[in-house]
């Protein structure tokens, strides 16, 4: 599949729309690497789209009882719909789907769940899958809308915060799909 980076900005802008789910945070002791972890996942929008979204009383809000667990196993995507110009991107009402030129992305679950999440990896594994775009720094490429390009910025200490804190919190299991190929190579096949 050909390669289809996002702008920074194009990011950057897509995720201003869904007013980051950071709670109040104050900056963590220096020497806590959980606490920071925590500190830059609720700072960054990893919940914007790794948790599922739910309308509440307000409108769309994440459904922190499945906090980072990736696109719900149990909604199913059609294939990609064929978007119209000038639209580039639709987005499941979840939050956690993404179709465009690419085909359909699924936010993975950063749950430490064994089986369908984080458990099995390392932090040099999560590390590499940052720093090269690919799952475990040599799988497939990590899709859209993913800010590789901007948390490719952080440094390995917060790379390793984040992967420590993510094994804190609560494993869910959820097993997300695999991405859907872009109708023209579901054709060409």
């Amino acid at each position: 599949m050909k390669r289809f980076m996002l702008s920074a900005a194009t990011v950057l802008v897509s995720g201003a729309l869904f007013l980051p789910v950071a709670l109040a945070q104050s900056a963590p002791a220096p020497n806590d690497p959980v606490a920071r972890g925590k500190y830059i996942v609720s700072t960054s929008g990893c919940h914007d789209c790794h948790t599922p979204w739910v309308v509440g009383q307000k409108g769309p809000e994440p459904d922190m009882t499945r906090a980072l667990s990736g696109h719900p196993s149990d909604v199913k995507m059609p294939a990609a719909p064929k978007q119209p110009e000038p639209w580039l991107v639709s987005i499941a009402a979840t939050n956690t789907a993404f179709a465009g030129p690419w085909g359909v992305s699924f936010t993975a679950n950063l749950t430490p769940d064994r089986d369908t999440g984080l458990g099995k990896w390392t932090a040099k594994g999560f590390k590499d899958t940052i720093r090269t775009g690919r799952h475990l720094g040599r799988g497939r490429e990590v899709l859209p809308p993913m800010p590789i390009m901007v948390y490719n910025n952080f440094t390995d200490g917060d790379l390793e915060a984040i992967f420590a804190y993510l094994q804190t919190i609560p494993a869910v299991s959820n097993k997300v799909p695999e991405p859907l190929a872009p109708p023209a190579a579901v054709a060409a096949k």
